[in-house]
């Protein structure tokens, strides 16, 4: 990801909240196989453990999430694991060699049309269309569970089901009344237990310990404040619920941006 230093999000904790608002994430591995493409994606949903905020530290969080066992991207890893281990069996090799990547996104992302630009557009007329967004990418090893007669990887599919649910359930859906009741949520125990047994053999589990982590906000505050306010304006004026969102995503960077440059004034 190219991370120019005026959209760069520098906050580690930020990123980590990104993501965990944003928890569906693109998995992309670059395996060999003589079977399957080299380069394979997949959207995955992600449980995030944050371990640290330290930008310092080493590895700043774990993502859980699990994929169809019928993926061919889930066929590339389990037969890159057996080859490179004497024993499907041993838990010490079930780590994929190749370092994997998971890109996070924001749900708006829209067009920006010169004709936005109400200071640069009619004095110069240098302005080029562009695109406005949000992304967090992490690299990090990732430790599969697809042995599925292994007690820990029916233990980490259980738990991980179970803890993406009730984030699911909770933080986008927005049921957190009682159970049982209309606002109730959903939770994994109302399936029936062998059809759960059943599901887990369908799917394997990846961890990934995040050892590298970047991310973006790409919402105009390269462009000067008059142009700025001619986005705000103009997406806001778009009428959708993209628009607003884009436009306040506009205004909240912009006065960050103006916020930093202020500040690195007083301390030069």
């Amino acid at each position: 990801m190219y991370l120019r230093g005026i959209h760069a999000e520098p906050r580690i904790r930020a990123l980590l909240d990104f993501i965990r608002e944003n928890p569906l994430g693109i998995l992309t591995t670059a395996i060999s196989s003589p079977s399957y493409p080299l380069i394979q994606s997949s959207h995955v949903p992600w449980v995030l453990d944050v371990i640290s905020d330290d930008p310092e530290a080493p590895i700043k969080g774990r993502l859980r999430g699990h994929m169809a066992r019928q993926n061919p991207q889930s066929k590339a890893i389990v037969e890159s694991l057996q080859s490179s281990s004497s024993s499907s069996e041993d838990s010490s090799q079930n780590y994929l060699s190749q370092e994997v990547m998971v890109l996070f996104t924001a749900p708006h992302h829209h067009y920006v049309t010169p004709k936005f630009y109400t200071e640069t557009k009619p004095a110069t007329a240098k302005v080029v269309p562009t695109w406005n967004y949000a992304a967090v990418q992490i690299y990090g090893k990732a430790r599969i569970y697809h042995v599925s007669s292994a007690p820990e990887t029916s233990e980490y599919l259980g738990q991980q089901m179970k803890d993406l649910t009730t984030l699911c359930e909770g933080n986008i859906m927005g049921y957190t009344g009682e159970k049982g009741t209309k606002e109730g949520p959903w939770e994994v125990e109302d399936a029936p237990e062998r059809y759960l047994e059943i599901m887990k053999k369908n799917v394997i589990g990846i961890e990934i310990e995040i050892e590298r982590i970047g991310g973006k906000y790409k919402m105009s505050q390269e462009m000067s404040k008059g142009d700025r306010e001619g986005v705000i304006e103009g997406f806001k004026a778009l009428g959708s619920e993209v628009g607003v969102q884009i436009s306040e995503c506009v205004r909240e960077r912009g006065e960050m941006h103006d916020e930093a440059k202020e500040r690195a004034k007083e301390s030069s």
